[in-house]
């Protein structure tokens, strides 16, 4: 193992500073580099981070972190927009050490990682764009837009759906998908809903999908997925003012059952909305001294609920393959080799998710058929337990 090995990370949202401490337990230094100016503090909506994706984290000893941030969430329950229920599951179960999946913001999950990175020594440096790479002297030189340069043995792109990384690597990569979702939402307030705190209720309304979350405290956290057949552009979405966006989400929703539109109106600032996108496969994962992990190689449908927890597997699946496997190139090919068929699983299962969101009114009549005995078999079988469980041994050898 050497030492001494400098790993260039680019990208510091949750899966940079994640994969800088796994890196630095396998024994290397790792530098983390961030596009902008500064983190993500108050920034983005929620997510949930899955049982596989906090034993991940636990090997890191970053378990305990996560707890407390957000709320537990042990169950999902699936509802027609005439209010019938449909399906109602665990959500993943637990932990070996008895944590459900847990709900929380990303900014809060964000913050929290950023700051036990820098406890821990590592170095974060913020507006550091990445402009191009490549290899240089036996190892790596970046090219940043500011025009400072860094060099490494290795370069591992954690820099998301629109990665310049995978560019790099691969010229040709092919653009995300965009699955004809937007995403929105908002934290509501003031509320007194009777539904029990640990459970995610998504709604499947005639015309749009509504999922939210009470708090213990009261406060709901929720999210929509207005359809849209055309990518709008970033211009046009920021053009959509909160008001509209109001608007719209009222007239989405007004013949459905539930709580949404009492939601909607507690909620003080509804979330400026964005494209939904996925990855359904990227050819080339890596080079000789580079290679992108996370949502630069497999970005998931939110459906999936599991975005955030494969880029924690990511993380502690490649630290152990450069920890054990003296060579860059043999270590990525190693590390892909390991991954690239469970992310591909998943990321086919949250498109197929997706889909049933905004299906038109056959599709949600043969939807709400078919739900039921469909995730009745799904819980019967192996599917959901082979993705929320996914042992990772940190002791023992990669090949």
């Amino acid at each position: 193992m050497n030492m001494t090995k400098k790993a260039l990370i680019i990208g510091g949202g949750i899966a940079g500073p994640v994969t800088a401490m796994a890196l630095q337990k396998a024994g290397l230094e790792p530098v983390v580099y961030e596009a902008y100016a500064r983190g993500a503090d108050g920034v983005g909506a929620f997510l949930t981070l899955a049982p596989n994706g906090i034993e991940a984290l636990s090997l890191l000893g970053l378990d305990r972190l996560v707890a407390g941030l957000g709320m537990d969430t042990r169950r999902m329950r699936m509802i027609s927009g005439s209010g019938k229920v449909l399906a109602d599951f665990s959500n993943g179960g637990e932990t070996s050490f008895g944590m459900p999946s847990q709900t929380l913001k990303r900014a809060d999950l964000y913050g929290a990682l950023r700051d036990e990175a820098l406890r821990r020594g590592i170095r974060i440096e913020y507006g550091k764009r990445l402009a191009d790479a490549g290899m240089d002297r036996g190892g790596v030189r970046a090219v940043f837009s500011d025009g400072s340069t860094a060099t490494g043995d290795l370069l591992i792109g954690a820099d998301g759906l629109h990665s310049r990384t995978r560019k790099i690597i691969d010229p040709d990569a092919p653009k995300a998908r965009y699955v004809g979702l937007l995403n929105t939402g908002g934290f509501a307030k003031g509320l007194s809903i009777a539904d029990e705190p640990g459970t995610f209720y998504m709604i499947f309304g005639r015309r749009c999908f509504f999922g939210y979350q009470v708090r213990p405290n009261g406060e709901v956290w929720w999210f929509a997925n207005p359809g849209r057949k055309v990518d709008p552009t970033p211009e046009q979405l920021a053009a959509i003012t909160p008001q509209q966006w109001r608007a719209e989400l009222n007239d989405l929703f007004k013949d459905d059952a539930g709580p949404i539109l009492p939601i909607i109106a507690a909620t003080g600032d509804i979330i400026a909305g964005w494209s939904t996108y996925d990855f359904p496969t990227v050819p080339k994962w890596r080079n000789e001294r580079m290679v992108i992990i996370g949502d630069a190689a497999h970005a998931t449908s939110p459906s999936s609920g599991q975005g955030a927890s494969m880029a924690a597997e990511d993380a502690v699946v490649l630290a152990k393959c450069l920890r054990d496997i003296p060579d860059p190139a043999k270590a990525f090919q190693a590390y892909e080799g390991l991954r690239r068929k469970r992310v591909e699983k998943i990321v086919a299962a949250g498109k197929r998710n997706g889909s049933g969101k905004a299906p038109g009114l056959v599709g949600r009549v043969v939807r709400d058929l078919m739900l039921p005995p469909v995730m009745r078999r799904l819980a019967k079988s192996d599917a959901l337990r082979k993705m929320y469980e996914y042992p990772i041994d940190w002791e023992s050898t990669v090949a």
